[in-house]
């Protein structure tokens, strides 16, 4: 699911120190690719907010519609103006009538993701039109605040990903119930041993008994909180999808990120 490597982190504005990481990345080529781990098949069109999004040579992620002409995703999901964003879809494969197929006109990484630390690891999609809000495509509101969330909170991770570490690739989205963990153990020489440094601007969240996880292919998707839109899913061990030693990592959507996005939106407009 993702290949390691350590690197220095390269020289320029954004106020991170250099440090030697895991190079884990969620998205690779299609065949392997992260989905949801020990979840199940949702109600078709019963997340209307999801996007299935097509990028560079085959690669899938998921991302959140947050206004009618934006989607929220992982900055390491690669896009280009041949890329598609598909709004409206249970189905990954099938034609489905409540599907909206949207070009997309511009992307916007972080201007500070760092692909080794993993920091920063947000991007916006600006579509080529807007979306038509019917009962199948909504928006998924952004939190009032980028506060954190507190450890043993429950949450839900959607996805197209890859069901097991053998990567069998799902037809409809799926879904998985997962509890946040505290950095401090994410952290420890179980855990990550800060390798990469799970920061404060991430989320850990998995299951201490292992099982239930994001994985290939579900990077970009949004991690719902308490009924509240908390995080974007952004990595995780190679080949150890819901191995309770290595959780799901997500960017938390703290301030710095909300203002980021809703600036950038509106100077974009």
């Amino acid at each position: 699911m993702w290949g390691t490597a350590a690197t220095m982190r390269n020289p320029g504005a954004c106020p991170w120190p250099s440090l030697s990481v895991a190079f884990l990345l969620l998205l690779i080529p299609e065949a392997l690719c992260v989905h949801i781990i020990g979840g199940n098949e949702v109600t078709p069109h019963s997340r209307p907010y999801m996007a299935l999004i097509k990028g560079v040579n085959d690669t899938i992620c998921g991302g959140a519609l947050i206004e009618d002409g934006w989607v929220l995703t992982a900055a390491h999901c690669l896009l280009n103006r041949r890329s598609s964003v598909i709004l409206g879809a249970h189905s990954r494969f099938s034609e489905e009538p409540e599907k909206q197929i949207m070009p997309v006109k511009k992307t916007f990484p972080y201007p500070c993701y760092d692909k080794d630390t993993h920091e920063g690891d947000l991007q916006l999609v600006q579509l080529q039109k807007k979306a038509k809000i019917t009962k199948n495509v909504a928006i998924l509101n952004l939190p009032k605040r980028g506060s954190d969330v507190k450890p043993g909170t429950g949450c839900q991770v959607a996805g197209w990903g890859v069901t097991s570490n053998n990567f069998h690739e799902p037809n409809g989205l799926r879904e998985v119930n997962v509890t946040v963990i505290d950095r401090k153990t994410c952290n420890d020489p179980r855990h990550y041993n800060y390798n990469p440094v799970i920061g404060l601007n991430m989320l850990c969240a998995g299951s201490p008994k292992g099982g239930k996880d994001s994985c290939n292919g579900d990077s970009g998707g949004p991690l719902i909180c308490e009924g509240t839109f908390r995080g974007i899913t952004s990595f995780g061990k190679a080949g150890k999808c819901g191995d309770p030693r290595w959780p799901g990592v997500y960017m938390l959507l703290s301030q710095k990120y909300l203002t980021w996005i809703i600036s950038t939106m509106k100077k974009a407009a």
